[in-house]
């Protein structure tokens, strides 16, 4: 009787629903071990836009390399070059002296340190093929309490689990669906409010806490409300429309592609192709390059990023009004 009745929970708790999520959930993991190796695995320089003041041939010769490892331009001048870097609109800048032997590497090494250290290693082989010598000069450093520009990427990390931490929790204990548009608003509403916590306590860690990103709390705090907002009403969206299933499905393009396409721990020119077109369209890679053009480039290439990040917002928002809006159906959750 006893054995019988086990068998049967047993087989009760195997249901369709619950081996489907068992299923889910080892995708996402194999998905996360396939993205983060497959973006991480063998870092290489791949078209870095670099600034050039040097003859067209020798452009041409950084232009030809193996591999093709850098996207230069030629410039008229230092001044210019460095300007370019600074609008973001090179990574680094090559100098060639006409009256000697050595030439100049401008860096930025507060846009990641890997991507300085590999301009680097290109410069100083290209110096030695031609016999000359390259001096190196970090124009935009990275903090001294930011090591290789790190805390940009492990701020937004950190919003971003807050955001769909929150929205799978009121998930869970309130249900995945807003049985109506009030509730929805009501929602998001309390996640407004959160959000604004959430940026208000990361602006205060990083700034006077740590020292680690000091002198632009304000601009940090509102960019973290607005991310954590967005990524805290995608979540939820995707909870309406897909049940439990959403929060896989928010995991999926926050953590899985999001953290190594975000140009973090290697910056977009380091990895592979996919992760690259990727990273400055989801959040997490907006928000890591907003965070450091605000923090060490005079916020210039903010555009890009703050539009990305509003359009994931506002996509969120819409689509869990939407889905407040739906009869609830058979099958829009799994059961367990």
């Amino acid at each position: 009787m006893h054995n019988a009745t086990s068998g049967a929970g047993a087989r009760g708790a195997l249901t369709p629903g619950t081996l489907a999520l068992v299923v889910g959930v080892l995708l996402v993991q194999l998905g996360f071990l396939l993205s983060y190796i497959g973006s991480f695995h063998h870092p290489e320089p791949q078209g870095i836009p670099v600034a050039v003041v040097a003859p067209q041939q020798a452009a041409e010769r950084l232009d030809n390399l193996p591999g093709h490892p850098l996207d230069p331009t030629v410039v008229k001048d230092e001044r210019t070059a460095r300007d370019r870097i600074e609008r973001r609109d090179a990574e680094g800048a090559y100098l060639m002296n006409p009256r000697g032997r050595q030439d100049t590497l401008l860096t930025a090494s507060a846009a990641g340190g890997p991507q300085a250290q590999a301009l680097r290693r290109i410069a100083e082989g290209v110096a030695a093929d031609q016999g000359r010598q390259v001096k190196v000069v970090d124009v935009t450093p990275a903090g001294k309490r930011d090591y290789e520009s790190l805390t940009a990427f492990y701020l937004i990390v950190g919003w971003l689990v807050g955001g769909y931490l929150l929205a799978s929790l009121l998930g869970v204990v309130a249900g995945t669906r807003p049985d109506r548009p009030a509730v929805g608003a009501l929602r998001l509403a309390g996640v407004a409010v959160y959000s604004v916590l959430s940026g208000l306590g990361g602006a205060i860690i990083v700034d006077p806490v740590l020292d680690a990103l000091p002198g632009h709390f304000v601009e940090l705090w509102w960019l973290g409300a607005l991310l954590v907002f967005g990524t805290a009403a995608v979540t939820m969206a995707l909870e309406a429309f897909c049940g439990i299933v959403g929060i896989g499905i928010a995991v999926v393009i926050f953590v899985v592609l999001g953290n190594p396409s975000a140009g973090g721990a290697f910056q977009s020119h380091l990895i592979p192709p996919f992760w690259r077109a990727i990273g400055e369209w989801i959040p997490t890679g907006a928000g890591t390059t907003a965070v450091r053009n605000i923090v060490y480039f005079s916020g210039h290439g903010l555009t890009t990023p703050l539009l990305v990040m509003g359009a994931w917002a506002l996509a969120g928002a819409l689509f869990l009004m939407a889905g407040s809006l739906r009869r609830r159906q058979p099958g829009l959750s799994l059961p367990i």
